[in-house]
């Protein structure tokens, strides 16, 4: 089948959801009204059904090469980032000082969604480049913001982030790439990087690496890397940085992923001497809650296609009509595994929209709750909702059967692709530690406020959504129950065994609320908050138990005892 951009659904979830309103009234954002944001949407919308997705199988079968030092991409992406450039799509939440739309950042987040659930592969390339602005517009001179800005928002030129090392994964302290004054001002990098997403391809006329890298004189760990731009090409010709290899991947196989070489490449130090890493955050966070729409967008896709097959294929007596053979569709157990799906869908596209409509009024107005907001849900959107994009693409091969385990269907592909998400951009287990540690670092400031607005929705649901109200009470108990046991044992093994199943309550919960909401606002979408209440939150008190578990048990387990 083909994709259907959930346009309506987006739409809904902006402005009675996430709270695109306060962004028109008091959040900096004048000229943002329905009619504007509608237009965006259904622009969308028309590139992700009419451009991305006819080359999604394409770019799984044709795959990247790589000829002659460069990265050559599958046929068609080239034209397709193309006309994405054209659209303005670069720039649509970019500052207008550079050429940007200064539209939110979470109307930005909406669109993604619909191009990633077209064309995974191809989308990421372009999703990287209002990440890597947010980092040049915070943290560079006026003069890096003047050379690069306007070429990344008109399209002209390409970014990627460069952190990964052999030796140096997630603990980004290990790195050894190295950068040296070369007595004019710039500096000399040299190193590996690996895994480096879009690193190279000819879809743009340059590109700019964002890399951490060691001064000369920087101390060992963390604090001792500082961030530099580095082009592929400079002015008077290629830069020393050459692509060592493709990686051969389990899906994806149309985005490149490289092996970057820097031999001695130039480059300039992007912000303070030691400050790289906090510097490439403002590009990581951005790009986490880019991945967790990535993973709305996969799961909706795969949730597509195989309610599509539902009802096409048929098999077995019906238990309501009693027609035989029913379309599959008329099983309980298949309309149960849709409906959920649906409603999970649902609970993570208004948690990442949320998040990130938090963080556009958290800037433009210094409303510091909002931002807090945003910090405290940016690893539950990223974690929880790639996690589902995994499980949805797994549910639809469920569904399709034995047709869905062959590529022929198309529904393996998209199993594939999803399951880089939880890995990259963090890991999720870095996202769970992140969240029960830095933010609860506040005493569990930025969690009260959430459970306080998730109180005041349980206290005015209506009639037709007890049920609703009491799961999702039962809910916010748990989730308050261990949040007190986990903010008691900040940093310690206990808190640290409990980070992951902590964040799935809490994405758990927050969902729960985002649906709630929903049917309070729809009445049509009830069924789904009922049913997520039935299947998810009902289980809210045992997650509570799991996360209170503690970490004794671990710190006696031993490989011998495991084998």
């Amino acid at each position: 089948m083909t994709y259907r951009a959930p346009v309506a659904d987006i739409a809904f979830t902006l402005n009675r959801l996430a709270g695109l309103e306060r962004l028109a009234g008091e959040g900096g954002f004048p000229d943002l009204d329905d009619d504007l944001v509608q237009a965006v949407l259904e622009a969308a919308a028309q590139l992700a059904e009419g451009v991305f997705a006819p080359l999604n199988t394409v770019g799984d079968k044709e795959g990247v090469r790589l000829e002659n030092g460069r990265v050559i991409v599958p046929e068609g992406f080239k034209a397709a980032f193309q006309a994405y450039a054209e659209g303005g799509w670069h720039g649509l939440s970019a500052d207008p000082a550079h050429g940007g739309q200064g539209l939110p950042h979470v109307l930005h987040l909406a669109v993604f969604e619909m191009w990633h659930a077209a064309n995974m592969s191809l989308a990421i390339g372009p999703t990287l480049v209002p990440a890597a602005l947010e980092a040049i517009l915070t943290h560079g001179s006026d003069a890096q913001k003047a050379q690069v800005a306007p070429k990344l928002i008109s399209g002209e030129w390409a970014a990627t982030m460069n952190l990964t090392e052999p030796q140096a994964g997630s603990d980004v302290g290990l790195l050894r790439t190295r950068a040296e004054p070369d007595g004019n001002g710039r500096f000399r990098v040299t190193g590996e990087k690996i895994f480096i997403t879009w690193g190279d391809h000819d879809c743009a006329a340059n590109i700019a690496h964002l890399v951490l890298a060691r001064l000369p004189d920087a101390p060992a760990g963390v604090k001792g890397i500082s961030l530099f731009l580095v082009m592929r090409d400079e002015a008077d010709g290629p830069n020393a940085v050459r692509v060592g290899g493709v990686e051969h991947k389990l899906g994806l196989h149309g985005s490149p992923t490289c092996t970057m070489l820097y031999e001695g490449a130039v480059g300039d130090l992007l912000g303070g001497p030691g400050d790289g890493l906090a510097n490439m955050f403002t590009m990581m966070n951005r790009a986490r809650l880019n991945v967790g729409v990535q993973g709305v967008g996969i799961a909706h896709r795969a949730f597509q296609k195989a309610l599509a097959y539902a009802q096409e294929r048929r098999q077995g007596r019906s238990p309501w009509s009693g027609e035989a053979p029913a379309p599959i569709w008329d099983h309980p157990d298949i309309r149960r595994r849709l409906g959920l799906l649906r409603a999970r869908i649902d609970a993570a596209r208004a948690i990442c929209l949320h998040a990130a409509a938090a963080g556009d009024l958290g800037r433009a107005k210094g409303d510091a709750a909002a931002q807090r907001r945003e910090d405290l849900l940016t690893p539950v959107a990223k974690a929880w909702s790639t996690d589902l994009g995994v499980e949805a693409a797994s549910e639809a091969l469920q569904i399709h059967g034995g047709m869905g385990y062959v590529e022929e269907t198309g529904a393996a592909q998209f199993y594939r692709d999803a399951r880089i998400a939880p890995i990259y951009e963090g890991t999720n287990a870095i996202q769970a530690n992140d969240l029960a540690g830095r933010k609860l670092a506040d005493g569990g400031e930025a969690m009260g406020e959430l459970v306080a607005d998730i109180q005041n929705t349980i206290n005015g649901l209506g009639e037709g959504l007890e049920g609703v109200r009491a799961r999702l009470a039962a809910g916010v108990e748990a989730l308050e129950a261990a949040t007190g046991w986990m903010t008691a044992r900040a940093g310690s093994p206990d808190s640290l065994a409990g980070a992951t199943p902590y964040l799935k309550l809490v994405g758990d919960v927050a969902g729960g609320w985002m649906l709630a909401r929903a049917a309070e606002a729809d009445p049509a979408r009830a069924g789904l908050a009922r049913l997520y209440g039935e299947h998810v939150l009902a289980g809210a008190p045992a997650a509570a138990d799991a996360v209170r578990a503690g970490g004794t048990d671990l710190e006696a387990m031993t490989p011998e005892g495991l084998g």
